[in-house]
């Protein structure tokens, strides 16, 4: 028998539902293949994921009250996952966290500090020198959320500790794929996600990229070609720990695919040079990549 929510946290659901399906429409899609209710604690789970960065955001930006309120919420959120002590002041994600790991005591809480550390370094972008630094942002933002859901979904006996790593390299896939994708659009806004050291390697000056568009042209192909390779290599790292999820296998690997295809489709749209925007799938590839991902082992 499954261990009931909190009434606070159960009321939480049809927003929770609503939020996934309108901000990781990709992911809500492969989440119809998972049990009812995993799929709510993994929809739960997003919902206070999506509001700690909007917490966060909101530290940094908005006016002395609300910025005091957050900060508050953020602390008490950050005074949880190194004490256990609950804090009224952690709101709603607070309520969603806590009962999630009461539910499913294996939850990582260390996983939590690390996504808000990556939240914060965020907000202005991240320094990113070595390829080591991209490493840890990538885990801070989206390998943590690897490692969270596995728990959630359960894991085999044994195989708890390659489980969690698969889980982290699935995320950290899934985030170099949103550099990948978005590279346009945050040179745009004088960001950029990409390390020093990987510019360099590629003949391009890290001082000269931010804020322009000299990643535009074909330049850049011996970055994207060497960036969608590891992440190329952290998809095969994680798909193969899927086989070791109780539940929702199906559903990751569907997820997985999709977000996989992405790459495909910057390589189809020749790394920017054919389509100038950002790569959008079409409906034919995706339908092919969720069957590669149902009828896959």
């Amino acid at each position: 028998m499954p261990i009931p929510r909190d009434p606070r946290v159960e009321a939480l659901l049809p927003e929770a539902a609503r939020t996934i399906n309108r901000v990781a429409r990709s992911f809500s899609r492969a989440a119809t293949f998972l049990p009812a209710e995993v799929r709510d604690d993994i929809n739960l789970l997003y919902l206070a994921l999506r509001r700690l960065d909007d917490l966060v955001d909101l530290e940094a930006r908005a006016g002395a009250a609300q910025r005091d309120d957050a900060h508050r919420r953020l602390a008490a959120i950050r005074q949880w996952t190194t004490t256990g002590v609950l804090d009224p002041a952690g709101g709603d994600e607070l309520a969603i966290l806590s009962d999630l790991h009461r539910r499913t005591p294996q939850l990582p809480i260390d996983a939590i500090g690390a996504f808000l550390d990556g939240m914060e370094r965020d907000l202005t972008g991240p320094q990113l020198s070595s390829d080591a630094d991209l490493d840890l942002y990538c885990y801070q933002v989206a390998g943590t959320v690897g490692r969270l859901m596995a728990a959630l979904l359960g894991v085999r006996t044994g195989d708890e500790l390659a489980a969690d790593d698969a889980a982290r390299a699935l995320g950290e896939a899934m985030q170099r794929t949103n550099i990948v994708r978005d590279i346009d659009e945050d040179l745009a806004n004088g960001r950029i996600y990409l390390p020093a050291a990987a510019l360099m390697r590629s003949g391009l000056s890290p001082t000269a990229t931010t804020g322009s568009n000299s990643l535009r042209d074909g330049d850049r192909r011996a970055l994207l070609v060497e960036q969608i390779a590891l992440a190329d290599a952290a998809y095969a790292r994680g798909i193969d720990g899927i086989r070791y999820l109780r539940h929702g296998g199906r559903a990751i690997r569907v997820a997985a695919y999709l977000y996989r295809e992405i790459l495909r489709q910057v390589e189809r749209d020749g790394f920017g040079r054919l389509r100038p925007h950002r790569p959008v799938v079409e409906r034919g590839h995706k339908f092919a990549a969720i069957l590669r991902a149902i009828i896959a082992r």
